[in-house]
């Protein structure tokens, strides 16, 4: 399926991406003034913070490399999209479950499914306000299915309208356009997503070709 972006979506796409990254790229410019203010006193603390930025910023750009770019539709193996979802979150507040093997073992997945389940693990994470975990499994007819499990666990309304894209491009926000993006992205691959609600701190999404 043929699927067009209008210009606004890639506007507020671009400062989506531009909002991931300004913190981290931020903390590094912090950490070279902390460097030329203080000197050498403060050099192994302001090391430490540039560090520890740079690899932040780092491992942003590969998970938005993946989920935004071209690099991840024409693979069908998902080892490459899921090390990148497990470094981007290594050590925060939401653990990633994505065991190796069992989306491939429970069915044939088609070229470009790894793209859109790593837009809907980066969709899952707005579900978690208070933390939790992702999993990413097979469901019991062997599609896959990425759940968000955590307090009070739920996608708000305009996201979950977004996902659907039945809504007018000018409501769109760089809050709401990733779910927009994530279903055009299934769209035009032919795959169907869908979220629900099956707790209170159980929201999952489903994909179907």
């Amino acid at each position: 399926m043929k699927t067009d972006l209008d210009i606004r979506v890639v506007e507020l796409l671009c400062s989506r991406l531009c909002h991931e990254l300004v913190s981290p790229v931020g903390a590094i410019n912090n950490g070279v003034e902390l460097i030329e203010e203080m000197g050498a006193e403060m050099a192994d603390e302001a090391i430490g913070l540039i560090a520890h930025s740079a690899d932040q910023a780092s491992r942003r750009l590969r998970l938005l490399r993946l989920a935004y770019g071209a690099a991840s539709t024409d693979k069908s193996g998902l080892a490459e999209v899921a090390q990148a979802a497990e470094g981007y979150f290594a050590g925060g507040k939401i653990k990633l479950e994505w065991p190796s093997g069992r989306l491939e073992q429970a069915s044939q997945l088609q070229p470009g499914t790894g793209k859109v389940l790593l837009n809907l693990v980066i969709l899952a994470e707005e579900a978690l306000t208070y933390g939790g975990r992702i999993v990413v499994e097979p469901d019991r007819a062997g599609n896959p299915r990425v759940a968000a499990m955590g307090r009070n666990a739920g996608l708000k309304a305009e996201a979950a309208q977004a996902l659907t894209g039945d809504v007018a491009i000018e409501s769109l926000t760089p809050r709401t356009v990733h779910a927009y993006v994530t279903g055009r992205f299934a769209e035009h691959l032919d795959l169907k997503v869908a979220g629900c609600q099956e707790s209170t701190e159980i929201f999952a999404f489903s994909l179907q070709s």
